[in-house]
């Protein structure tokens, strides 16, 4: 490398790896994918924290306790599983990064794509933060209830990246008409409330991450758990809705698998909820709704994004130097 090459590579590197690198089309999906599965790993090991009873396992933050950054011998278990929750943070980040410099170096540059990497990237930044408050703050469940919403924003933000990867940059078509486009929206909408009240479930349940001595949300735990139950039948009639409605306009096959794939989703996540309910709540169960309830809300995004279509590829960025950009055609379409 010459030295022109390194004081490039040092104020771009970016740009720098962009015009040495073009990935392949499905290199850029699998880097989106990563990121996207990286994100509910995070979920489910965070839940997994918090029903071993591990949440103060590291009992401050930056570091695992005063005098030492990882966990110690005298800490055991809980303090082994609060750090190596804290661990898969760096290879969330090491995912998003992936998704980004793939995005990045796509040719021809897709800005949308890379803006939806760093949009990623920023929230996992400020959910880490989140999170060492959450640790300061002792478990508070108002504190530990916005953790789980910020990380369904990244799951949001990756989900729409992944189905990204996989369309042109053409303007938007829609697949269907605007009375199912509003269905869609009032069913997107509900399951946002239901993830919601879900953490106020959470809040007031019996899992509180450490000890009894945790203070949980100043709410009847019963009576929202039925509310949950009920947002969940709302959300349940209204994709039942869709699918039938789909159906009777002949839509397209993309909208119509996506609709009853959110559907059986929802069959089993209600199954195990109705289970975990009568069952006491035992640990693992409660976890395997969370990793549900991520799966859920991932499939309500494809469904939204699958309502239109966007053709064709991506125009060059004017704002991209032209060094940056592919000399040939055969390198603007690129290994395929």
């Amino acid at each position: 490398m010459t030295r022109a090459d390194a004081q490039a590579a040092l104020r771009n590197p970016l740009a720098f790896i962009a015009a040495r690198w073009t990935p392949a089309p499905r290199t850029v999906r699998r880097a989106a994918l990563t990121a996207l599965v990286m994100a509910v790993v995070i979920v489910v090991t965070g839940g997994a924290v918090r029903l071993t009873g591990s949440g103060l396992g590291c009992p401050t933050w930056p570091k695992c306790t005063d005098d030492s950054l990882t966990t110690t011998s005298e800490m055991g278990l809980h303090g082994l599983i609060e750090f190596g929750n804290r661990l898969l943070t760096y290879v969330l980040c090491a995912a998003v990064g992936w998704a980004i410099i793939a995005a990045r170096s796509e040719k021809p540059y897709r800005r949308g794509l890379t803006r939806l990497g760093w949009a990623q990237f920023w929230i996992v930044m400020s959910n880490a933060v989140l999170g060492g408050i959450v640790v300061l703050v002792g478990l508070n469940p108002y504190t530990v209830a916005a953790h789980f919403v910020a990380t369904a924003a990244l799951i949001a933000v990756a989900a729409v990246m992944w189905h990204r990867t996989r369309e042109g940059d053409g303007a938007p078509r829609p697949l269907v008409g605007r009375a199912v486009q509003q269905l869609v929206w009032v069913l997107t909408g509900t399951s946002v409330l239901l993830i919601l009240v879900g953490t106020v479930v959470t809040g007031a349940g019996p899992h509180a991450g450490d000890s009894s001595e945790v203070p949980r949300m100043p709410v009847d735990w019963e009576t929202v758990s039925k509310a949950h139950a009920v947002l969940a039948w709302i959300v349940v009639t209204l994709t039942f809705a869709l699918w039938f409605v789909l159906k009777a306009v002949d839509a397209p096959k993309g909208p119509l698998a996506r609709t009853r794939e959110l559907f059986l989703i929802l069959l089993a996540q209600g199954a195990l909820g109705y289970v975990q309910y009568f069952t006491d709540l035992p640990e693992v169960l409660v976890g395997l709704h969370m990793f549900g309830s991520s799966v859920m809300w991932i499939w309500v995004v494809l469904v939204l994004l699958s309502l239109r279509e966007r053709p064709g590829t991506a125009a060059p960025d004017p704002s991209v130097p032209a060094a940056q950009e592919p000399a040939t055609s055969a390198s603007i379409a690129g290994p395929r």
